[in-house]
């Protein structure tokens, strides 16, 4: 059962929204919950679409995986009672044909998905004739190729509206969130994408409540579209999640509590002051690149003196010497030593290889 024409426009427009609010469960439990969830989240007045997870992808057999199909004409039901459109995650064909016979407004492929192009490939299939609008979340490891793929796969079954959703990455040893941010992927997808809405996903970012409004605040701060946080009337008793979930009044709070900020201002003084400071880092950028285009000639002769002495490239001590002098330096200036660390590595070895291709020449 394919979506009207006239229920299409307007999902396309909430779609348009900025910032655009989608909440409810990490999972739908029973019929009372969802339509509970779904009013009190209309009640709010401040989000768009109400979300709910029908089939749960979980890492160990035996935990709770959904309620399955059933739960699909409960939020028809509760779209019904708010007039809020209804999304949910899909990972196999059926699950999408499921999806499209109960007229779910929304659909989105989940990282355990996205990370496998032969399921993104199921999906897509399934998707073809489809008007839907499609948003994609970030695969579970830091793999922007993936990502791009999904949406590349995506878009030549015909899907027209497709957005994102950044959700964090799987990062071993990572304590402080249950998936780290790594913003940078995040800001790479959006600088390929431009016109392509892109919202972040606090609660499975945070994976705990406390962070929420932390991660939520810093996307924003990005120039994010919009946000997804998890809500359930009593999320301490949720069936999944339970400790990244939020009650609808307290999801409410949290969006109270946040800065809203805009990309761009017609002030005039504000206008004239950025671009001044813009050329100037123009001009720095102009200089550091002279600057390292110098230490490669550099490397370049240090290279020459190990081919005629039969030296190898490298060379740990000196390595950890040029490494722990930066830190210091670069501490001193209020450089972080994770950058100091990450931008040495990479003018590292880009050093290795322009010696390489003296070694070998």
């Amino acid at each position: 059962m394919e979506q009207t024409l006239n229920t299409l426009s307007k999902i396309d427009e909430v779609l348009t929204k900025r910032p655009l609010i989608i909440s409810g469960p990490c999972s739908a439990e029973t019929e009372e919950q969802v339509i509970e969830t779904a009013t009190r989240l209309k009640n709010t007045g401040k989000v768009d679409v109400l979300r709910a997870g029908i089939w749960k992808p979980r890492t160990r057999p035996g935990s709770f995986e959904g309620v399955g199909t059933k739960g699909l004409n409960w939020l028809t039901q509760a779209r019904k009672l708010t007039g809020l459109p209804v999304a949910v995650e899909v990972a196999t064909a059926k699950q999408v044909e499921d999806a499209l016979h109960f007229d779910i407004d929304i659909l989105w492929i989940g990282a355990r998905t996205t990370v496998n192009p032969f399921s993104v490939q199921e999906v897509a299939d399934a998707l073809r004739g489809a008007n839907v609008p499609v948003l994609i979340k970030n695969p579970i490891n830091p793999d922007l190729e993936l990502w791009i793929g999904a949406v590349e796969r995506v878009a030549k079954a015909g899907i027209k509206n497709i957005g994102l959703i950044h959700r964090g990455f799987s990062s071993y040893g990572n304590t402080e969130y249950r998936n780290a941010p790594m913003w940078h992927m995040a800001i790479e997808m959006k600088r390929r994408n431009p016109g392509m809405m892109i919202i972040n996903d606090p609660s499975h970012i945070s994976g705990n409540r406390t962070l929420l409004q932390s991660v939520a605040q810093k996307a924003i701060d990005l120039d994010f579209d919009g946000i997804m946080i998890e809500s359930h009337i009593d999320p301490d008793k949720a069936w999944s999640d339970a400790k990244q979930q939020v009650t609808p009044e307290r999801l409410a709070e949290i969006l109270d509590a946040i800065i809203w900020r805009h990309e761009s201002t017609d002030q005039k003084e504000f206008v004239v002051a950025l671009e001044k400071l813009r050329e100037q880092i123009n001009h720095v950028d102009d200089e550091l690149m002279q600057l390292l285009g110098q230490r490669m000639k550099i490397a370049e002769k240090i290279g020459e003196y190990k081919k005629n002495n039969d030296i190898t490239i490298l060379q740990t001590s000196r390595w950890n010497e040029i490494l722990e002098r930066a830190t210091k330096k670069g501490e001193a200036l209020g450089l972080s030593k994770e950058f100091i660390t990450k931008y040495y590595d990479a003018v590292h070895m880009e050093s290795i290889n322009h010696q390489n291709n003296i070694m070998n020449s």
